[in-house]
């Protein structure tokens, strides 16, 4: 007997919902009418005048009038649409990747258009790419057409639309006083938003186009100056917060004055100075937020040494955490050296370190048996507790995640009954310029040791070609005949097809056959830590004489015999971490030398980078010329960093407005609390955007 069949359902597919245009501005965070005005033009296009093809140049943006003399649809090896267009003074190509019918009926043969786009070089003469096509002999702009940030789906025509009713709503008002705004010589905030998003034709379309006109001024000083109000503001919400006060101990037998009297060498004055800041933070009853900053070798250890002495001479327990291994040993190893002597225990904690030394270590830190921590991101992981957490010192903090930051210091305000939260020491062995120390790391105090110790010999840097190989061979045999030591620095640990580097495994194979006389090390961040430290240990015990190596040793290590550091491929790396790497010799009284070898051609970017290493050895002019070449976003590493970037001030060229705003930051909050309110309302809309996490 057959079956009936069921008759099947029909299944309804819904159309995907088309985003409105609302939602689409949303998506870039334009909710309100002030949020669409200041949403400002990322660049202009000049569509002011036709430009005859003959006069076009690649690399440069080009409107033109013309009319289609070839054109060609082809689907292999690819789908792809070129056209010819001509005019009186020659023809160029077009080409679309992907197209659409309209587009390919656009191209008819002897149809006439305005076209735009940038020129380019193409296998056969200049070419425009994916260009925009308009209707040809229309009246032409009489102004710069501002082109803005958008998102998928928002033409520029809508989000002008969109702009030019925002500006006929709102009313343009300065949270500024004309008095101040005059006294800065500063255009009036509604003149500088009108011309932003409207320029009218006599106006400097250069100056428009480079962010040096008037009305941009004015809008980046107004940004900078919200931001050093919110960092202020941020500053002072801190100091509302509690912290056990770490009083320094007066008595002639406290921890730090049996330090100071134990060491071989006496504090700088500028080390004098900086602990006596620490140690006066560290008395108040709010945490102390401070950034050590230093150079190479000034000696930031021994000042970070003081203030955890004077932290465990009050009671409490300082850890101390460094992002890699080499360098938390190379702190542990010193601080060990001069804490146990004075009766305090230093404990060791890292990733690498067996489950019972863990164990052990885990029990000392959480009874409070030992005063002074020291170890990688380990210290945060959820098994450690700590018995009376007063002091955070995070070394190279810039090389840790916000969260990692953060997490240590969590571990001080999970252990208190008494809401009172750890005191924070930064130290950065990257000095900051001052612009960024004043917008950045406003919110903090900054500590700078500006000297070196004495006895530290100046580095002589040398530049030298790839092709005079054997000679810097030569001069490393020289230096290991002397007994001197020799760091050889590759960018590369294995082989990539990308890049013609010589990597640190082939280094090290040819070195060991070019001196077999001598021992050649090798470590990098791929060996296992066992095996790091080991080589590291040999090295600094004089059994290895060249040390070939990737960017591990680039912080914190401290081998005084080593006097001559060859850099490979120097081209190819930062100017910041090529002065890092510079100061791993120079420690002891042997002259050093560090050899920067390079590859020929060099680009701009590298010839500037290796001149400036070549000029100056002062950590801060490097900083400045590094801030310059790659502005703040790569030097802070923003994600790492956790700073929400400008907009529209740059820091390297608007340091002048950078002290404007600080300036009238401090002189608002001190006589004119509403106008602070008024231009944070304005500028922050209830949102943190410049505050650092």
């Amino acid at each position: 007997m057959a079956t009936a069949q069921r008759p099947s359902a029909k299944v309804s597919v819904r159309p995907k919902a088309v985003a409105t245009t609302k939602q689409k501005l949303e998506r870039l965070g334009l909710i309100s009418a002030h949020d669409l005005i200041l949403h400002l033009p990322l660049r202009y296009e000049d569509e002011t005048e036709i430009m005859p093809i003959a006069t076009l140049r690649p690399g440069r943006s080009a409107q033109i009038e013309a009319t289609v003399i070839r054109s060609d649809a082809s689907y292999q090896p690819r789908r792809q649409l070129t056209a010819v267009v001509q005019d009186d003074t020659g023809e160029i190509g077009l080409r679309w990747l992907t197209f659409y019918p309209n587009q390919q009926q656009q191209m008819q043969v002897g149809r006439r258009w305005r076209i735009r786009g940038e020129v380019r070089g193409g296998m056969h003469g200049y070419e425009i790419i994916h260009p925009k096509v308009t209707v040809a002999d229309s009246v032409l702009p009489a102004a710069l057409t501002p082109v803005y940030p958008t998102t998928e789906g928002l033409s520029q025509p809508s989000l002008r639309k969109a702009i030019g009713q925002a500006l006929e709503k709102v009313e343009l008002n300065d949270t500024l006083e004309p008095e101040l705004v005059k006294r800065l010589g500063l255009q009036s905030f509604g003149e500088a938003i009108r011309t932003l998003h409207a320029p009218t034709p006599d106006m400097d379309a250069l100056a428009l186009i480079e962010h040096t006109h008037p009305s941009w001024l004015r809008i980046k000083f107004d940004e900078l100056l919200a931001q050093q109000l919110s960092l202020a503001a941020a500053r002072d919400a801190r100091r509302s917060l509690r912290s056990k006060s770490l009083k320094a101990n007066p008595k002639p037998d406290s921890l730090c004055a049996r330090l100071l009297k134990s060491l071989p060498f006496s504090l700088t004055p500028a080390q004098q100075r900086v602990a006596s800041e620490i140690s006066a933070d560290l008395e108040r009853e709010f945490p102390m937020y401070r950034l050590l900053q230093g150079d190479v070798g000034s000696g930031k250890t021994i000042v970070a040494a003081l203030a955890a002495l004077q932290a465990i001479d009050a009671g409490v327990q300082v850890a101390l955490m460094a992002p890699t291994e080499i360098l938390a040993e190379q702190h542990f190893q010193k601080l060990k050296m001069w804490c146990e002597p004075l009766g305090i225990e230093v404990c060791w904690l890292t990733g690498s370190i067996t489950l019972k030394a863990r164990k052990i270590a885990n029990a000392a830190i959480s009874s409070g048996s030992a005063r002074l921590v020291v170890g990688t991101q380990a210290l945060i992981q959820e098994t450690v507790e700590f018995f009376d957490l007063g002091l955070v010192i995070v070394d190279e903090q810039h090389r840790f995640g916000v969260a990692q930051r953060l997490s240590l210091s969590k571990k001080g305000e999970e252990i208190s009954g008494d809401d009172w939260i750890p005191h924070q020491l930064t130290m950065s062995a990257t000095p900051i310029p001052r612009t960024l120390a004043m917008t950045f790391y406003a919110d903090l105090e900054v500590s700078s040791i500006d000297t070196l110790p004495p006895g530290r010999t100046p580095v002589v840097t040398k530049l030298i070609s790839n092709e005079r190989r054997d000679e810097v061979l030569g001069h490393v045999a020289q230096a290991c005949a002397t007994g001197q030591q020799v760091y050889w620095v590759c960018p590369l640990v294995q082989e990539s097809e990308s890049l013609d580097l010589q990597t640190a495994v082939d280094t090290h194979l040819a070195l060991t056959e070019a001196l077999p006389d001598y021992t050649v090390g090798l470590v990098h961040g791929q060996l296992p830590t066992a095996e790091k430290a080991a080589v590291m240990k040999a090295f600094r015990e004089a059994h290895i004489n060249v040390l070939v190596s990737t960017t591990v040793i680039e912080v914190g290590v401290d081998v005084p015999n080593a006097s001559l550091m060859v850099i490979e491929h120097a081209e190819r790396f930062g100017l910041a971490q090529l002065h890092q790497l510079r100061g791993r010799v120079g420690r002891g009284v042997a002259k050093s030398v560090c050899v920067l070898l390079f590859q020929t051609p060099l680009s701009m970017l590298a010839r500037q980078r290796l001149r400036a290493m070549y000029e100056t050895q002062d950590g801060f002019e490097i900083a400045q010329r590094d801030l310059d070449l790659r502005g703040p976003g790569e030097l802070l590493g923003s994600k790492q960093s956790g700073v929400t970037l400008l907009r529209f001030a740059d820091l390297a060229a608007d340091g002048g407005l950078v002290v404007a705003a600080r300036q009238a930051a401090i002189e608002l909050r001190a006589t004119a609390p509403h106008i602070v309110e008024r231009h944070l309302a304005r500028w922050m809309r209830g949102r943190e955007d410049f505050l650092r996490s």
